[in-house]
């Protein structure tokens, strides 16, 4: 960094400070990110060298270096994962186990990362909470969720999830009241996955257009015609819906302009789907705790963006539930 003092305004002096480069700091946050990313991806510091040299002229990069940058942003993650929430207003939550592919020693397995994002009353979503767990189970997600009522999130309106039973008895431990809406994607990939192949497009079909439904009645008409066609045609697909209940249809007793927004947990997907466009050219991640650190890193540079949700300005307020309920 160059140093020198220029001529102020008032025809004084003053040092000179770089407007790209904090002090004491020798490269940008946009390259130590790249740097992270890259390193979280599974390239050595060895190669991070020599695929740098070119465009840093032999600037020096010691194992050192990626270290402390590694080590500020595992700091910053549980910083992130145990700041408080008290002040956030969130008003659904939407939670999903994710597998992404993860090298174990020397072996390559698929490990649960369990993912909690909040919606907001202003109807910006947030990512809440990010963990890898050793399997789905009751268990991982009353962790997760009990960590969010001590952050701060009282009781929620509603909670999106795709119909684990360990994630539902979890919720319902913590909130017993809370209204539950599985996630309609989820559900027709059950109902696919148990009707014949010459069947399932005209399965698709009658599920889409009960769940698309434009009003409530229009909806639960083409629910009674879907249960008693399928009863008759295939019956295995009849007690794959019936076995979702209502929770399915929970939708229906919120404002119709966020049906779209809270039938799925899509938005979950669509973070996924961005990781793994970064990592598909990589066959695997180097550890359990480089996925989140990587995932972490990617939502704090803004690479991975967030919509706002469709509909916030018909959010309900946060009345006690039996209130709620009682309306």
């Amino acid at each position: 960094m160059p140093r020198a003092r220029v001529q102020g305004a008032e025809g004084g002096t003053e040092e000179w400070r770089s407007r790209v480069l904090a002090r004491y700091q020798r490269r940008t946050q946009r390259v130590d990110e790249a740097i992270l990313g890259v390193y979280l991806r599974g390239t050595n510091s060895r190669r991070l060298k020599g695929a740098r040299a070119p465009l840093w002229r032999g600037g020096p990069l010691s194992k050192d270096a990626v270290s402390r940058l590694v080590g500020r942003l595992k700091s910053d993650f549980e910083e992130w994962r145990h700041r408080d929430l008290s002040q956030d207003a969130i008003r659904y939550l939407m939670l999903d186990g994710w597998y992404p592919k993860v090298r174990i020693g020397r072996r390559r397995v698929r490990v649960p990362v369990l993912v909690t994002r909040g919606i907001r009353a202003d109807g910006h979503r947030v990512v809440l909470d990010l963990r890898v767990a050793g399997q789905e189970t009751t268990q991982a997600w009353q962790d997760v969720i009990e960590k969010l009522g001590e952050r701060g999130v009282g009781g929620p309106l509603l909670a999106i999830i795709d119909g684990n039973p360990g994630l539902q008895a979890a919720l319902r431990a913590q909130w017993p009241q809370l209204p539950i809406q599985r996630c309609t994607a989820h559900k027709l990939r059950n109902l696919l996955s148990r009707a014949p192949v010459h069947l399932r497009e005209e399965v698709a079909e009658d599920y889409r257009r009960m769940i698309y439904g434009k009003k409530r009645e229009v909806v639960e008409s083409a629910r009674r015609s879907f249960l008693k066609k399928w009863r008759v045609r295939c019956a295995v697909v009849a007690a794959s819906l019936e076995e979702a209940g209502e929770e399915l249809f929970t939708f229906l007793r919120f404002p119709a302009a966020q049906w779209k927004g809270v039938r799925t947990t899509n938005a979950l997907e669509r973070i996924n789907e961005e990781f793994r466009r970064r990592t598909k050219t990589q066959a695997s991640l180097p550890n359990e705790e480089a996925v989140v650190l990587l995932l972490f890193g990617l939502l704090r540079s803004g690479q991975v963006g967030l919509r706002r949700f469709v509909g916030w300005q018909e959010m309900p307020s946060a009345a006690p539930l039996q209130e709620r309920q009682a309306a």
